[in-house]
């Protein structure tokens, strides 16, 4: 376990904070249904759209973030051309009805994320069907109209029902056409499975249960229809592009100790394995999923459901996989949560799972939270926490094979410009699908290339034509040299060693090449 320090100075506790790390997830939901972040509006143009959308990624990328969790099928309907699901009415106001002027919102979005070095995981909820029973729009080419007998009314919404066969098989289908047809990093799920329980009202999937239960108690059987679309959902992906990642947000109770001498020491109402049938330690023990984000939205010192308690029992059942604490900066809106007014409460919470070797990294909900700077907590990070860029973490179950170190070369026959800009060639010799991303390194002199400090990260650049334009008028004021070097990283954030590297000079206000390896 890393450890955050304490050292007494008189009645002063000063706390010695760890070196920031260099992989760590750090990830932000952008939720589409009921227009939470984006779009804004149902009446945004598509040119507004899009230039909402860059606004939202420029300020997360400033903000230090390295992933964005991308809604994009809120209701069984689809933020981008399918033949599957109409196009949602969270885009364009009536479900069915596509943009206009037309274009595919998922490309776009995947294609400016990538930009930015970051990865887009592409959430989905997989049984939710219609929001609201008396005010959604449902187009008539909706799967709840093609297959009624799919589905089960429940607290005014409609949801598939887990424990029919046909309908599991769809979800397949769907998850299936976006892995094949989109450059996504991975596949999400939130914490919708069996709906949350309305007060004195069952669940009305009596039919299936007689038909499908085979001896097994209800719960149990609800349990094995989860569990089974899991594994369904986990064999599709990795069928389609194994290297594409799975990953589950449940709630953050897995289940009380009063029902479980495994479960959390918490007070939880509702959990995980008692009222959603998601056994989510199941799935990690298995290998299911890739990685896990438990929804901690509480603060430290709940008296229920403590962020302390659920923190350090979530490092201790993570299983090998990657476990990233969903965090609910949204709660600094509510005026009645005195906790979440505390500057305090965020940065004390990374610096909790900053002293868990087992979690990796967070989740924020959500985005249009950050846009306020509540509590100050944007500059917090960008300044502080977040300061210097960060890899998310490998995988080294899907994939642990590192790629050649590339090459870096000046492109041009000057090689600084008068913008005190150079063009560079990223050459690598072995040819890999795999390889996504560079990382360019800082270093401040030639005999201390150290690549395992994220200070020395400059930026991490998409992978593409293999030209990369070095713009030093970024370079911190104040540094006259600079040592440039590069790395490879792959889908799953395998990086490679360090390429050869270019010294470079400031006299005055311009830049000069000096030396290279």
């Amino acid at each position: 376990m890393k450890k955050v320090l304490l050292t007494s100075i008189g009645c002063l506790v000063v706390v010695l904070l760890m070196a920031q790390p260099k992989f760590e997830f750090r990830g932000v939901w952008i939720a589409t249904v009921e227009n939470i972040d984006w779009p804004s509006k149902k009446t945004l143009s598509s040119d507004e759209q899009k230039a909402e959308f860059i606004r939202i990624l420029d300020m997360h990328k400033r903000n230090g973030m390295n992933a964005i969790v991308m809604q994009i099928r809120p209701v069984a309907d689809a933020f981008y051309p399918s033949q599957l699901e109409p196009w949602s009415e969270y885009l364009t106001g009536q479900q069915g009805k596509p943009p206009a002027p037309y274009y595919d919102p998922l490309e776009f979005m995947i294609s400016e994320t990538h930009k930015r070095g970051m990865e887009f995981h592409a959430w989905l909820n997989p049984y939710r069907a219609v929001f609201s029973i008396a005010k959604s729009s449902v187009a008539p080419n909706h799967i709840t109209k093609i297959h009624p007998e799919w589905f089960l009314d429940y607290g005014g919404k409609r949801y598939f029902d887990p424990g029919n066969k046909e309908a599991q098989k769809f979800v397949e289908r769907v998850v299936q056409d976006i892995v094949k047809r989109y450059d996504v990093d991975a596949i999400h799920f939130d914490d919708y499975f069996y709906p949350y329980r309305v007060p004195g009202v069952e669940f009305p999937d009596g039919k299936s249960f007689q038909k499908y239960g085979k001896g097994m108690t209800r719960d149990d059987w609800r349990r094995s229809n989860v569990d089974s679309i899991i594994v369904m959902l986990n064999t599709i992906i990795k069928k389609e592009k194994p290297f594409v990642q799975f990953g589950i947000s449940p709630f953050g109770v897995w289940r009380n100790i009063d029902k479980d001498p495994e479960g959390s020491n918490t007070k939880a109402g509702q959990t995980n394995y008692d009222d959603l049938y998601a056994d989510i330690l199941l799935w990690l023990k298995k290998g299911w999923i890739d990685y896990v984000v438990p929804q901690l939205y509480w603060e430290h010192g709940h008296k229920l459901v403590g962020f302390e308690v659920l923190t350090d029992w979530w490092a201790r059942h993570g299983y090998g996989r990657n476990m990233y604490i969903g965090q609910g900066i949204y709660r600094s809106k509510e005026p009645k949560s005195v906790a979440w007014h505390n500057r305090k409460e965020l940065p004390n919470q990374i610096n909790r799972l900053r002293s868990y070797s087992q979690i990796q990294g967070s989740v924020y909900f959500s985005s249009k939270t950050f846009a306020s700077n509540p509590n100050g907590w944007s500059d917090t990070l960008r300044n502080n926490y977040y300061k210097y860029p960060a890899i998310a973490p490998p995988m080294p179950w899907i994939d642990d094979e590192k790629p050649a170190a590339p090459e870096l070369i000046i492109a041009s026959a000057q090689p600084v410009g008068a913008d005190n800009t150079v063009a560079l060639y990223l050459r690598q010799d072995t040819a890999n699908d795999l390889i996504n991303r560079y990382v360019v390194y800082n270093f401040k002199d030639v005999n201390d290339q150290d690549i395992s400090d994220p200070k020395n990260i400059h930026e991490i650049v998409v992978y593409g034509n293999d030209f990369y334009t070095l713009d030093l008028n970024k370079i911190p004021a104040g540094q006259k040299r600079v040592v440039i070097a590069v790395t490879s990283l792959t889908r799953t954030n395998n990086e490679s060693r360090k390429s050869n590297f270019l010294v470079f000079e400031k006299s005055g206000n311009r830049w000069r090449q000096v030396a290279t390896d």
